[in-house]
Order: C-alpha cells, then structure tokens, then sequence
C-alpha cells in the first residue's frame, strides 16, 4: 500500500466524521418529530389502556420520565450522541431487551438472505449483459430486453403470493415452507443438513429478491458495455487481431466495470437494511422486519441503531468503491497531479 494510498484514505475517514454526525443529527430529530408517543402507544396496547383518563395520563407520565422524554430535547440528543459514541444504544422500548442483543439475533438472516441474492445476481445479469451488448438489435438482445421489462415491472409482493400459492402449500405444489428459516426441529440436526434447511427455507425469498434487481443490473451491464466497445482503444485491439472475447473480457469488460463499482457501493448498507416486505411476507425475522416493527411502535433506539449502522456502513462503502476504481482502472491514481 502506497503512501499515497494511505493518505487518501486517512482523508476521507476524517471526512467520514462530519458527514457521519450530520446523518445522526438529522436522523435524531426526524425520528423525535414524527407523529406518535412511545408512552401513549405502549399504553393502548396494554389492558391499563381502558382505565380512567386521570390514572391513564399518570402512566403515560412515568413512562414519559421512564424513557426520558420529560427532558429537553437538546438533553435527549446530547445523551444519544454518548450512547452513539460508547456503542451502548439502549434498551427497546417495547421489550426493554438490549438493542444489540435483537440486532445480533437479525444480522445473520439478513446478511445469508442477501449474500445469496447478490451473488446470484452478479453471476447471472453481468454476462447476460455482455452477451446481448455483442449483436445489439439481434434477435437474442430483443427477447431479453422484453423478458427482462417485464420481470422488472412485476411487483415483488405479488411475485411471493403467486409463488406462496403455487409452490408452498396452497393449491398446486407444496415443494417449499411457506415461512421462516428453519424447520421446527431442526435445530438438532447435523450442521449440514441445518444449513441445507435453512438453504430450503431461502429458496422462494431469494427468487423474489433477485429477479427485479437482476433485471436492471442485466439491462445496465448492456448499456455501459454497448459505451464501451465503441471506444477507439477497443477497435485498436481487434486491429491487432486477438479474438472477440479477449478483446471483451480484458479491455472491454474492466473498463464497463466502473460504473458497476458505483452501484456496489449501496450493496454493504443493503446487508444490513434486508427487505421489509419479503421479510414480512414470509416472517423472516431479519433486519428489515425488525425495523418494520420498530417503526409501527415508535421504538425509538432501534430505530436509530438500524439508521446509524446503516449510515455508517454507506459511508465505508463509498470509501470502498473508490477504492476499486484504481484497481478497476490503472488511469485513476490517489497521486496528485
């Protein structure tokens, strides 16, 4: 690693440091301005809900005091900011457990769910997309362009009902479980024959994850192919003679891989994030469904430790992806002109 190299990176974690506390800033006070009390869902949710006002309005008020918020809320952000700085994000407000301990519980699923469909989509929709940039307006890039605009116009939910109907129990077939990520039992089994349930578990989710996102990764591997093999240094390299598929796969295909890193960049912050209506749909209890249910009960620290990690991580990913490029691409130097 250059010297150069290091500098750069030592830059741009400085300028990760204000960016990052800016996010938390916002975020805080976005979170503290949406409509909902914590205290007054909690208590419509228990069967104190139905007492009378005045012993009603006193537990909304300790509640208030127990979670806080009966201090200002410049006080309520400086205490955050702290826990932020000591990675000590709290307790849950709707089971009281340890916010780290439930994204702890999560992170696996989340990260096995979409490790899959990243990878299963970057096999399958980059080549597609050479293939079809070769003999653009050929009979082979016509019928993948209106197979893959209509896999894209498709919506996700309605893809899982359609499968959840099909394949896992309802009218047709039963070849799949219709929720969860693992069989009741299955926890005992051998590791893998634990792995290859939970693999059977993924199998529908996977396939709703990834069709849409294969089909505008396929489609934008063409477009910055079909950029690329136009250029003068690509006809100079089949004046030499080499083959068709060398001149793609070593001088076309790196370059068109640039605009690819910039996509990737989203990729680390989406581990974490999952997807709130697969999750949901198939009662997956991974970061996504999570999140969901934190939203609808104002649970405020999980709320902002899903959005802090997830700033953080978008942050390091474009680091990251800046850091491919010179890889990517000998002409990008972190040296000064």
């Amino acid at each position: 690693m250059t010297t150069y190299m290091l500098n750069y990176i030592l830059k741009r974690l400085l300028l990760i440091i204000p960016t990052f506390l800016g996010i938390v800033v916002i975020t805080f006070f976005i979170v503290r301005l949406a409509p909902g009390d914590p205290a007054q869902m909690k208590l419509r949710s228990s069967a104190q809900g139905m007492m009378a006002d005045k012993s009603a309005a006193t537990i909304v008020e300790q509640t208030r005091i127990l979670y806080g918020f009966d201090k200002p809320l410049a006080t309520q952000f400086l205490l955050w900011m702290k826990r932020v700085a000591t990675f000590d994000f709290g307790t849950s407000y709707k089971d009281h457990r340890p916010v780290l301990d439930k994204i702890a519980e999560t992170l696996p699923i989340t990260l096995a769910l979409n490790i899959l469909t990243i990878l299963i989509t970057y096999i399958v929709s980059i080549p597609w997309g050479i293939a079809t940039s070769l003999k653009p307006g050929g009979w082979f890039d016509r019928a993948s362009a209106l197979v893959l605009f209509i896999l894209y116009s498709l919506p996700t939910f309605w893809i899982a009902m359609i499968l959840i109907i099909f394949l896992s129990g309802g009218d047709y077939f039963n070849w799949f479980p219709i929720a969860g990520i693992i069989s009741d039992g299955a926890s005992v089994l051998p590791f893998w024959q634990k792995i290859g349930n939970i693999l059977w578990h993924l199998v529908l989710p996977v396939v709703c994850l990834t069709y849409g996102s294969f089909s505008f990764l396929a489609r934008f591997s063409r477009a910055t192919m079909l950029e690329v093999i136009h250029q003068d240094y690509i006809r100079t390299a089949r004046a030499k003679g080499l083959s068709e598929w060398k001149v793609i796969l070593k001088h076309g295909l790196r370059n068109a891989l640039i605009p690819q890193l910039t996509l990737m960049s989203t990729l680390l912050p989406a581990l974490l994030g999952g997807s709130v209506i697969i999750e949901q749909i198939f009662a997956i209890p991974g970061m996504g469904r999570l999140g969901f249910e934190a939203v609808l009960s104002r649970d405020y620290p999980v709320i902002m430790a899903i959005a802090v990690i997830e700033a953080f991580l978008t942050l390091v990913s474009l680091l990251i992806s800046d850091l491919l490029y010179v890889v990517v691409d000998p002409r990008i130097s972190f040296q000064k002109n």
